[in-house]
């Protein structure tokens, strides 16, 4: 992608609406813009995270088996009427949008999708022969937060991934919410999180066991109670009277440690609630008539860029894990629209690293060298080649790493305005291998 075709907005100032380092960052860079208080706009650089980062989950649900599809966002208010959650969620402060048909009939926008899915459940499974069985989607969920704030991290209109399992017994669940835990433990390093797993509170959503799985940071809204020698860990919230930091460790083992964490994934055993409302009913092996066990496992698809710069960051903008940042690399190109030799060299450099699968953004704009680095480290992308005055004296590629400010330089040793191959194999080593 060429910067003087792509809607690079970046802004010198973050907006003073934004309130944390994430939100601040996001206006700024342009990866958002607001529409009103908790909608934003994903734009493009946004959606390139966000399309990453859903590849990232839909490669590991497919891999155990979960099925994906894409359900309605406008929800019967007879469905929720049947779960009983109708009106919690609509009435006082409750956080379901809501409207009426011209029929008079009620509706609401899905802050979950349970009632849905289960009472298509309970209409295509009948026997135990089509369990276990688990659906997913990415999609937009609407909330109507009393007070929106902290840019995406908690917004009325945000992205997430829902799933839901369905079971012949309590036996069967557990299997499949032991996969569920091992495979977000995946996602979340594959992404590159420093991270903890929580004994979490059910919430509004029911069941009986459920875990939160939250990044490390220090703007993070919920408190983290954990062990630094086992894998225990807890909400706060669910102490009465929680241990101090330095404290023997609730589960004996280690000393307690206490961090602030953005929860970005949450799972729960829902057993039989909504099945049992849904009337989501099977035949068992004996030939009877039981109820559906049911599973649900949730990630915040947006929240999760939000909370990867909350992770990771610094005076000079974002620092992007690398499994989802929007672009590989940037080619800051000094002279482009006044050198032919650079022109030339910058344009073949970018077609061959696109021609690798590489994302690339090349900066050809006419404008100072200081503003083309501040836009990229403002922006995140991971490594820059510098094609300016080194190329011209020495046939030297310069590559900068963003968050060491380490320097690689490739000499080319020719005359060409061509990169050879030799070159781009070092290009590519250098920012898919850590070169630690």
């Amino acid at each position: 992608m060429r910067v003087t075709s792509f809607p690079l907005t970046t802004l010198r100032d973050a907006p003073s609406e934004a309130e944390i380092i994430s939100h601040k960052l996001l206006l700024q860079g342009g990866y958002i813009r607001r529409v009103s208080s908790g909608i934003y706009a994903y734009m493009p650089l946004m959606l390139r995270v966000i399309e990453k980062i859903s590849l990232i989950i839909d490669k590991e649900l497919i891999n155990i088996g979960c099925s994906k599809l894409l359900l309605p966002q406008l929800h019967p208010g007879e469905l929720w009427e049947k779960s009983g959650r109708w009106e919690g969620y609509t009435a006082g402060e409750g956080i379901m949008f809501n409207l009426k048909d011209r029929q008079n009939r009620g509706y609401g926008l899905a802050p979950t999708h349970e009632e849905v899915i289960t009472n298509i459940a309970s209409e295509i499974i009948n026997s135990y022969k089509q369990l276990p069985v688990c659906y997913y989607q990415i999609q937009t969920k609407f909330r109507d937060e009393i007070r929106p704030r902290f840019g995406v991290m908690r917004a009325r209109e945000f992205l997430m991934k829902d799933a839901y399992s369905f079971h012949e017994s309590e036996a069967c669940l557990n299997k499949t919410y032991e996969i569920m835990f091992d495979t977000y433990k995946r996602i979340f390093e594959e992404i590159g999180f420093e991270y903890k797993v929580v004994v979490a509170d059910n919430g509004q959503i029911g069941g009986s066991e459920s875990h939160e799985f939250h990044v490390i940071a220090d703007n993070g809204e919920d408190e983290l109670i954990f062990s630094d020698k086992s894998d225990y860990a807890i909400n706060a919230e669910l102490f009465p009277e929680p241990p101090k930091e330095g404290d023997v460790s609730p589960d004996g083992s280690g000393k307690v440690k206490i961090k602030r964490g953005i929860e970005v994934g949450h799972i729960f055993k829902l057993g039989k609630n909504y099945s049992h409302a849904m009337n989501a009913n099977i035949s068992n092996k004996e030939n009877k008539n039981i109820t559906i066990t049911m599973g649900c496992y949730g990630i915040g698809v947006s929240r999760i860029a939000a909370a990867a710069i909350e992770q990771s960051h610094d005076d000079k903008g974002i620092i992007w894990p690398k499994s989802i940042t929007p672009f590989h690399i940037v080619i800051i190109s000094i002279g482009y629209s006044k050198n032919e030799k650079i022109k030339g060299y910058s344009d073949d450099v970018y077609q061959k690293l696109m021609a690798c699968g590489v994302d690339v953004l090349l900066d050809d704009r006419d404008i100072s060298p200081g503003i083309m680095f501040s836009d990229s480290d403002l922006i995140g992308v991971p490594y820059k080649i510098i094609v300016g005055k080194q190329y011209l004296e020495n046939k030297n590629l310069e590559i900068k790493e963003r968050v060491s400010d380490k320097t690689f330089t490739i000499s080319e040793n020719s005359n060409s305005v061509q990169a050879n191959s030799n070159t781009i194999e070092a290009v590519l080593k250098i920012i898919f291998e850590k070169n630690q």
